[in-house]
Formats: structure tokens, C-alpha cells, sequence
């Protein structure tokens, strides 16, 4: 799977695997997708946007089955649980 950081607001990397169609995608909050049956063509003009979650809200969500793969909290810290008295 190639991987590339992206500046962006929304996004902070992408990732596609050309021969399964998958596109993985790593949110600023740190929760990370994967949409299957993305063309190559969707990933690179993705890549090329001025705008990476402008192009992501009209062209992908919601228009590609995907799957949750990751949901850690921003920041990489999970939050504290509380001991059980």
C-alpha cells in the first residue's frame, strides 16, 4: 500500500493499494477508513485537490462501502479509565 502525508485540514494521510482498490484514510482525529472499489483515478485526483476533505465530502463519502480500522484519540493517548472501588 503506498502512503503519502497530505496537507490538509481534514486528512493526514492517504494510502492505496492500485491492484485491491482500497483507500485508506487517516483523519486528523486519528480515526482511520478504508474504502474498497476506489478507482486509481479518485486516489490521484485526491492527491491533487487544493482541497483534500472538500473533495473527499463530494466525491467519496458516501459513495464507496468502507470500514473503520482505527479509532485512536487525537493525540495518540487513550483516555484514562477509572479505578473500580
Amino acid at each position: 500500500m503506498n502512503s503519502s502525508v497530505v496537507e490538509s485540514t481534514t486528512l493526514a494521510t492517504v494510502a492505496y493499494d492500485d491492484v485491491l482498490e482500497l483507500l485508506r484514510l487517516e483523519f486528523r482525529s486519528r480515526a482511520i477508513y478504508q474504502y474498497s472499489g476506489v478507482p486509481a483515478a479518485v486516489h490521484e485526483a485526491l492527491l491533487q485537490a487544493p482541497s483534500k476533505g472538500g473533495y473527499f465530502n463530494s466525491v467519496i463519502r458516501g459513495r464507496f462501502p468502507y470500514a473503520l480500522v482505527s479509532n485512536a484519540p487525537a493525540g495518540g493517548l487513550r483516555p484514562a479509565r477509572r479505578a473500580e472501588r
